[in-house]
This record gives structure tokens, sequence and C-alpha cells, in this order.
């Protein structure tokens, strides 16, 4: 896995797990296709938790001068894609998401990492050992 292959990226990464977003992956997509150079793909529990997902990454890159070229899907929640150049984000209400496997479709794409990401992974791997999961 690639570690944080720009420190703008991590940016991204930053927005998406500011509300508790499940499921994070970052393909590498800039060998396979020219609409973006990564996607991040993230799940949320119900419509309104994706919709709130989507509203909070908006909010949070916009604080720092991030627009977003496209947003679509945001009123029905069950699939939002907010393209922003050279990343792309995909928040899914995770059946919408098992239906249309974006990492099966991008199979040959490196999964990436960020510092954040990380973080994020090593926390939850530890909540779930403190609960009792994987023992």
């Amino acid at each position: 896995m690639n570690v944080n292959p720009t420190p703008k990226l991590d940016t991204y990464v930053q927005a998406v797990l500011g509300k508790k977003a499940e499921s994070v992956v970052i393909l590498g997509v800039q060998e396979l296709t020219s609409l973006a150079d990564a996607f991040i793909i993230c799940s949320g529990k119900s419509n309104r938790q994706v919709m709130a997902i989507a509203e909070h990454i908006k909010t949070s890159l916009k604080k720092k001068e991030i627009q977003a070229l496209r947003i679509e899907g945001l009123k029905e929640g069950h699939w939002v894609l907010m393209d922003y150049g050279d990343v792309v984000i995909h928040i899914f209400y995770e059946p919408v998401r098992t239906l249309y496997d974006l990492e099966g479709l991008w199979a040959d794409a490196p999964r990436l990492q960020t510092p954040s990401l990380e973080a994020w992974k090593r926390q939850a791997a530890e909540r779930g050992a403190s609960a009792g999961e994987g023992v």
C-alpha cells in the first residue's frame, strides 16, 4: 500500500472521517483512468447519515477553499458522488455500495493509505478488541 501519496489526499480523508463514515477505502486510479487520481469510497448506515457525511465533507473542504466541481445524489442519500477533480468521493448507503461493488470494478487499483486513515483504522481495531471482537 502506498502511504500518503499526496498530503492533499489526507485533507479529503479527514473530511470523510468527520461524520462517522464507515468502511473507508482509497483507490489509486491515476494509472487506470483520466477521471481522477483517487477515489475515496465510504458508507453510511442510513440515507440520512449518507447525506450528513456529504454535507460535512462539503462544508469542511469549503473552509479549506476546496470546492466541488459537481455533487450528485445528495437529495436521495443512496449514492452521493462528490467530484473534486483529482479526487472523487463516493458515499454509499451500505446496501447500495454492495450492489455496485466499486472496489470489485476497480480491483486493479492499488489501495492507498493516509496518516488519518491509518489512525482511524487503528482506533477502530482497538475499539473492536476492547469490545471483545476478534478474540
